[in-house]
């Protein structure tokens, strides 16, 4: 995956207590939605850690059973909860959520589907920030995706995450989401070039997605040694919040992201593995994510 573009910005505070200066005019960080997610990386770090992302695939293994596991992560811990929309060819997806999308998909999942669970939840959880994460083709398809944003708002969710869409592309989109009240948030890569993060940085809004390796998503038994001053050198110029993701599996990891300085941290194929291979061991996932929380404590 490779990352984005933007006009620049000024640099912020290294701390991780620091207030951050508001986004452009031309993102959408002014939007209510993102306002919703920065609330929770606040009341993240005024309780001394940083924020747990836990990530869902919805459908995944069905409807019922997504909707079980997202109100389980919840209620185990975490601060915001990205879903993944199933999608036929997910280009930044490793194998554990591409087979998650697949069988979603098998047994009867669709963009609207995924509407509604986003909607199930934001009902049972209202507090919760939901950020979904999909593909231009879903959101955007052959139009400006004006009609998406306004759906993803009515059902709840805070921003949306659209792997392949860089703000060199990304102005139409950002202008009727930003219209609609919700959050776009794009995301950088170990490959991006150091003066191009502040320019994405600076589009992004409620948080920016920082991706902790070159490669595709999956659980990683060990993250690269270079992740601590990418994190470092990402927060140094970023108006918005730090979440770390992409090969994130352990405690270990979490601890690491958060002494480097991260705001966030993303777990997505390392929850579905905890799921069992039938999708179903909804309390082995509570667990991972209870385990995962605690170690997002800046001691």
């Amino acid at each position: 995956m490779t990352a984005q573009t933007a006009p620049g910005r000024g640099r912020a505070p290294a701390d991780p207590g620091s207030p951050r200066p508001a986004g452009t005019a031309t993102g959408t960080d002014g939007t209510a939605g993102a306002r919703r997610i920065r609330a929770a990386f606040d009341r993240a770090r005024g309780d001394g850690r940083a924020a747990l992302i836990p990530y869902v695939v919805a459908g995944y293994p069905d409807a019922e059973t997504a909707f079980r596991i997202a109100l389980a992560a919840a209620d185990a811990g975490a601060d915001l909860v990205e879903i993944g929309l199933p999608y036929s060819d997910p280009l930044a997806d490793g194998a554990t959520l591409q087979r998650a999308s697949q069988v979603a998909l098998r047994a009867g999942a669709t963009f609207d589907g995924s509407i509604a669970l986003i909607e199930r939840i934001a009902s049972a959880r209202p507090d919760l920030p939901l950020v979904p994460m999909a593909y231009a083709n879903q959101v955007i398809g052959g139009g400006d995706g004006a009609t998406t944003a306004e759906r993803l708002v009515a059902a709840g969710a805070c921003g949306v995450i659209v792997a392949d869409l860089t703000p060199d592309e990304g102005g139409p989109f950002e202008s009727v989401a930003r219209a609609a009240g919700l959050a776009v948030v794009y995301l950088i890569a170990p490959t991006t070039a150091p003066d191009r993060r502040a320019r994405v940085a600076a589009r992004s809004g409620g948080f920016l997605y920082c991706v902790s390796l070159v490669g595709v998503t999956g659980a990683r038994a060990t993250l690269p040694r270079t992740v601590g001053r990418l994190v470092r050198d990402v927060r140094a110029v970023s108006p918005v919040p730090v979440a770390v993701g992409f090969g994130v599996s352990r405690p270990a990891h979490v601890r690491a992201l958060v002494g480097a300085g991260a705001d966030g941290v993303i777990v997505a194929s390392a929850l579905v593995d905890a799921l069992g291979p039938d999708g179903r061991d909804v309390d082995s996932l509570a667990g991972r994510v209870r385990d995962l929380r605690a170690a997002t404590r800046r001691d």
